[in-house]
């Protein structure tokens, strides 16, 4: 084959920089958006941010027409003062900034984004410290405890070493002799002295921190109580010795060791079961999380309304006074300059609104499409896949997957994330479909309306679903069962 020249015609979209904002601001999450709005108001003198009572000048941000004393409010949340850009050459802007913006990509066009950060200090409801602290471990929570208790050097440097080997569930997972073997052969550290530093740390908060079983975890808790609460005695003894049979669920084999009757024993058992197997997980190490809805729905007259949050964005506008400072055909750096800022400006602006528009159209089709949950709950969930939103809004579903990802609905039921409404189905026996959040509904429904003596196994699960016209398998009632935390039958058996 010889070289040859080919031409060809195409259409292709060129991702500007200014594209790939508005895509990038359409995936991110409130806080993360306000962090991009913070930064562009920083970065930016011509953009400002509305103040509280402050009147807006409701002219259209992107109309460039001389005749600048006409008022229009598409969108609330974003507005721009133009009389002071007469100087401009009518439509520059225009030929510049598409009415709409096309943020619709396919699946390969990602683009990162940074991890919420901070909203601005200027906000007078933000404390620093609730949005900044992080919760306190276990081990920072131990060792304030044991700098509390006066003890030598040696002792406390035991300490440490055992809070060290305490886990986040409150357990010791080392034993007394590695303990020791840990130690410098020159410090002579005995076992007997870790057995008494070690008891020392079994009364620190939270209750039963530092066993180093089960058993002793229980034991340890019964020991706060007073020595005349009811039935101590006897779930020390079921503690101590018999924890394998109430693990095992053999009540019968309980009541005859123990010689109890059954309303006896159920009221030993109530009281163990209002300890803590975990102790360690009462201490919050993890930072807190805060979500902030992005759309609000309400019910209005027999309607369901969707509207977006104002409160979650700051809302933005061109300064006028910076952009009068933009002249006509100066070339000079500084009016480049203004020039450039004006117009990021304004496509920060227009960005914005896409995506309050892309959100807002996503968000009504799901409450369309998602009303009998809205109305009665889990249970009349539909199913919804990102196809059917696509569809109906004439986007690729990689946009909606970034639309709903991150992104919160605050209902009368709850904020749940957009990503929550969209389930899969299986068929019933009528020819329909139930999405799989309404089955989880309803065995969750059916667990808590079991009879505890004889909990329903998930075949028995299965045929009470089937006789509602719900062919779901055992294996996937399992799977269900298993996502809600619901423990198998042979675990949830109770004695009444």
């Amino acid at each position: 084959m010889k070289p040859s020249l080919v031409l060809k015609m195409g259409q292709q979209l060129t991702m500007t920089p200014q594209l790939q904002q508005a895509i990038r601001l359409l995936q991110l999450s409130t806080l993360d958006l306000q962090q991009e709005i913070q930064e562009a108001l920083e970065s930016n003198p011509m953009l400002e941010r509305q103040e509280e009572g402050e009147d807006f000048d409701n002219t259209d941000p992107l109309a460039d027409a001389p005749e600048q004393s006409t008022q229009a409010a598409p969108e609330p949340t974003y507005q721009e003062t133009n009389s002071s850009v007469d100087s401009l050459e009518d439509g520059e802007w225009n030929e510049r900034i598409p009415s709409e913006l096309p943020v619709d990509t396919a699946w390969e066009d990602v683009y990162q984004t940074s991890a919420s950060s901070l909203p601005s200090n200027d906000d007078d409801e933000w404390d620093f410290t609730t949005r900044t602290s992080a919760g306190e471990s276990l081990q920072s929570h131990l060792l304030w405890q044991l700098n509390l208790v006066p003890m030598s050097d040696t002792d406390k440097l035991i300490g440490v070493t055992i809070i060290d080997c305490i886990n986040n569930q409150g357990y010791l997972e080392e034993s007394i002799e590695e303990i020791v073997d840990s130690f410098d052969p020159e410090m002579d550290v005995e076992a007997d002295e870790v057995e008494a530093v070690l008891r020392r740390i079994q009364h620190f908060e939270p209750a039963g921190i530092g066993a180093r079983d089960l058993r002793e975890c229980l034991l340890l808790q019964l020991r706060q109580f007073a020595a005349n609460t009811p039935w101590l005695a006897e779930a020390q003894r079921l503690a101590s010795d018999h924890l394998d049979l109430l693990g095992g669920r053999d009540y019968s084999q309980l009541m005859r060791r123990m010689k109890l009757k059954e309303d006896e024993l159920r009221q030993v058992i109530e009281l163990i079961q209002s300890l803590n197997p975990r102790p360690g997980s009462q201490i919050e190490s993890s930072e807190p999380e805060y979500v902030v809805p992005d759309v609000i729905v309400r019910k209005h007259n027999e309607r369901w309304l969707v509207e977006l949050n104002q409160e979650a964005v700051p809302r933005l506008r061109v300064n006028a006074q910076y952009a009068g400072f933009v002249k006509r055909a100066d070339s000079s750096a500084d009016n480049t300059f203004m020039r450039n800022q004006l117009q990021e400006a304004r496509w920060f602006i227009k960005s914005l609104q896409s995506r309050n528009e892309t959100l807002m159209k996503v968000a009504t089709q799901i409450v369309e499409h998602q009303r009998g949950f809205l109305e009665y709950g889990d249970e009349a969930m539909k199913p919804l896949v990102l196809h059917d939103i696509a569809e109906a809004v004439g986007m690729h579903e990689s946009t909606i997957s970034r639309v709903t990802t991150q992104k919160f609905m605050h209902t009368p039921r709850g904020i749940y994330e957009l990503k929550y409404f969209f389930s899969s189905h299986v068929s019933t026996s009528e020819g329909g479909e139930c999405s799989s959040t309404a089955i989880r509904a309803i065995i969750k429904k059916l667990v808590a309306a079991e009879n505890a003596k004889k909990p329903l196994s998930d075949s028995k699960i299965a045929g009470l679903l089937e006789a509602q016209g719900i062919q779901v398998a055992r294996r996937t009632v399992a799977k269900y069962r298993e996502s809600l935390g619901i423990a198998p039958s042979s675990e949830r058996k109770r004695l009444m």
